[in-house]
């Protein structure tokens, strides 16, 4: 019962003590004893650092303020305090301090924030305040007070303090407040944001970058591929081009419905055997380089490790304090901070320490302020527990802050009931009321003094050990935390980019087709669309094998790179495109293996020239006539019909026929029955086995296609 009562007392009074937001009435202040400690620390050397905040300013950073003090010229004597060491006149305490060291020159208080005062004794240096003022100006608030002093002494010193003052005052002035300073060190959370960025930069760029040049390459890699020639089997010419699905009519099985759709190989670009494969490998390996050289590049640019200055204290520093209020402990039961302002007049003194002596419980009482920058990080709990731990004794601890006037006691061993103090008012233990920290510190001895006996040996739970002061200020490695949501998110980001790319090239290119309707590529031999005077596409009348394979090529290729981006398209025209593409599919590539037969019969080669220019015609034009000219299939679309009479036949016919063979009736496509046929030995196509001779009955392309099927058994 006696430990729970001392763990309730303990947890209870810290959290009543960190209630305690108020300051407590102060005793008449008696600073003498401040400014004569600082003075005899400025005596044994002209740089003093507070020990109550080495999380913040360690002791051991001393010798780099005495190098920059040097800077300066004069004898510079440097105070470097807590907030809670300054009384509210700062510069009343520079003053104080010079009339008891007595020597002429430079005062400097600086504290966690900045330049507390800067005051000259006996020395001219007129720049001082300009100086001052332009530090607080021109410094952002991260900044700390290592380097605060060091700006301070880099302005004093270039004899432009005033003019430096001046332009800063005018950028910070009111309503025309331009800008704040940037952040000198890299917090946590801009450590998260550099990771986050470096993750969305390391997949989005690259991702972006990939997806963009494949789908370019893929718009453009069939007419590069088929720019190259491809040798025939066994040697022969090299006008077999890879990426064309075509089928021999008279040496091919039937084809079943699931022998490798022709359209699967135009959807996919007509694939082309390995040659496809070969561009996107280095265009990825590119990719990933791409990728190394960001995170490389984000690995050299963020550097940072800690978010503050680089100085760490020491494990000197961390205990200094410590030993100092324990040494001050051994002597006299009651101990003051002298490096603060006193909230104990001498009259409080006299009286606490009378009480102090009269009590059969051991209490020992350290009037230390706390915070967040010492040792303790801010808890009394853990700055009890070291002094007992230096002063092997068991007493109760009592740890009054002088700047809030809060009262936190700690039992450690002492024969004192911890149920009996945790029922005193409230009032006792903070700092927010009206009475002063003597009075109360007289009242909470007077409350032990009477607190029934209790057994001794009871010990509050040891409290949560403080932050490392080094691991405090270390930042997180820069590909860690928000860098893998960045890597998600940036994948995102590079296909969101990619889509917008390809949708802007997909509006370019439709806005190209619609600035110059009729016009076909140049590579497929085009034809120019003009409604007042079209053009036949290049058809001579008796073309060779090596003119009809070319073209069969390059027209293939120019209907798959249509299809594409033909999304507007309605759906008749894009079904009579697609089958048109399945048809050349099923006439020139018999073994089914991507490239062109090398063996394909003139006939084929010729419908499927027909059928790749109609289906071109049908993504253009798509009110365009769905039959071809009569006389040569290979003029294109018809424009009307005419009369004519057909061999065999005593009476003349309407037939369709292109505008150029509707006024005069033009040449009869001839064709030899085999690559090898002679010149002169090429018959009409009307004689010719094969889908081809249909349109010389006037059949339109879809029949055609419809007879191609037929052919060779797909339906």
């Amino acid at each position: 019962m006696l430990r729970a009562g001392m763990v309730l007392l303990a947890g209870w009074l810290t959290v009543v003590c960190a209630a305690g937001t108020g300051q407590a009435a102060p005793a008449p202040p008696d600073d003498r004893a401040q400014t004569a400690y600082l003075a005899d620390r400025l005596r044994e050397n002209p740089v003093y650092i507070s020990d109550q905040f080495p999380r913040e300013v360690p002791r051991s950073t001393a010798p780099e303020f005495a190098e920059q003090a040097r800077r300066v010229g004069v004898p510079t004597y440097v105070l470097v305090l807590p907030g809670s060491s300054l009384t509210a006149n700062p510069a009343g305490l520079l003053a104080g301090v010079h009339d008891r060291l007595g020597r002429p020159g430079l005062y400097v208080a600086v504290d966690r924030s900045g330049l507390a005062a800067v005051e000259t004794y006996g020395v001219s240096l007129p720049g001082a305040t300009d100086a001052r003022r332009a530090t607080l100006y021109e410094l952002p608030y991260d900044a700390t007070a290592r380097e605060v002093f060091r700006h301070f002494v880099d302005v004093l010193t270039s004899g432009k303090a005033r003019q430096r003052l001046d332009a800063a005052s005018a950028e910070h002035d009111g309503a025309t407040r331009s800008h704040e300073p940037a952040g000198l060190h890299t917090t946590r959370t801009d450590r998260e944001n550099q990771s986050f960025v470096t993750g969305l930069a390391v997949t989005g760029i690259p991702l972006a970058a990939l997806l963009v040049s494949v789908h370019v390459w893929r718009r453009r890699r069939v007419r590069r591929a088929l720019s190259a020639p491809v040798p025939a089997p066994g040697g022969g010419r090299p006008d077999a081009a890879p990426g064309v699905s075509l089928r021999k009519p008279a040496a091919s099985p039937p084809r079943s419905p699931s022998a490798a759709p022709a359209r699967r190989l135009g959807r996919a670009g007509l694939a082309s055997g390995p040659f496809p494969l070969a561009l996107p490998i280095p265009l990825t390996v590119a990719a990933l380089a791409l990728s190394g050289l960001i995170a490389f590049s984000a690995s050299r640019l963020f550097t940072d490790t800690t978010s503050g200055d680089g100085s760490h204290p020491t494990a000197a520093d961390m205990r200094a304090r410590v030993d100092r209020v324990a040494d001050g402990l051994r002597r006299d039961p009651l101990y003051i901070d002298p490096e603060s302002p006193s909230a104990l007049n001498a009259a409080d003194r006299a009286g606490l320490r009378a009480r102090l002596g009269s009590l059969r419980v051991p209490v020992l009482i350290a009037a230390v302020p706390t915070s967040s920058g010492d040792e303790s990080g801010g808890n009394p709990a853990l700055l009890a527990q070291a002094l007992h731990d230096r002063l092997h004794r068991d007493a109760l601890i009592v740890i009054a802050d002088p700047a809030t006037g809060s009262i936190a006691p700690f039992n450690h061993g002492a024969p004192v009931n911890g149920g009996y103090l945790i029922e005193r008012p409230r009032e006792t233990y903070t700092g927010g009321t009206d009475l002063a920290l003597g009075s109360r510190l007289d009242a909470f001895l007077g409350y032990v003094a009477k607190s029934p006996p209790a057994k001794a040996g009871a010990t509050p739970y040891p409290p949560e050990p403080a932050a490392d002061p080094v691991q405090e200020k270390a930042l997180p490695g820069l590909f860690t935390g928000d860098f893998r949501p960045g890597l998600l998110i940036g994948a995102f980001l590079g296909g969101l980019v990619f889509a917008l790319v390809a949708l802007a090239l997909s509006l370019a290119r439709r806005l190209r087709r619609r600035l110059r309707p009729g016009q076909l590529s140049a590579a497929a031999g085009g034809e120019r669309g003009d409604a007042a005077a079209p053009e036949a596409p290049k058809a001579p009348d008796r073309p060779d094998p090596a003119w009809l394979r070319r073209t069969a090529r390059e027209e293939i290729a120019a209907l798959t790179a249509a299809l594409d981006p033909a999304d507007a398209l309605s759906e008749e025209a894009r079904r009579r495109a697609w089958e048109c593409l399945d048809a050349t599919a099923l006439l020139i590539d018999g073994d089914s293996d991507g490239r062109m037969d090398a063996d394909a019969a003139p006939a084929d080669l010729a419908c499927a020239v027909v059928l790749a220019r109609a289906g071109r015609t049908a993504i253009r034009r798509p009110d365009a006539a769905a039959q071809v000219c009569h006389r040569n299939p290979l003029h294109g679309a018809a424009s009307g019909r005419r009369q004519i009479r057909t061999a065999g036949s005593g009476r003349a016919r309407s037939l369709p026929v292109c505008q150029a063979c509707q006024a005069v009736p033009g040449p009869v496509l001839r064709l030899g029955s085999s690559p090898r046929t002679r010149h002169d030995a090429y018959v009409p196509y009307a004689t010719l086995p094969g889908p081809l001779a249909t349109l010389a009955d006037g059949a339109g392309i879809d029949q055609l296609t419809r007879t191609v099927r037929e052919y060779f058994g797909v339906h």
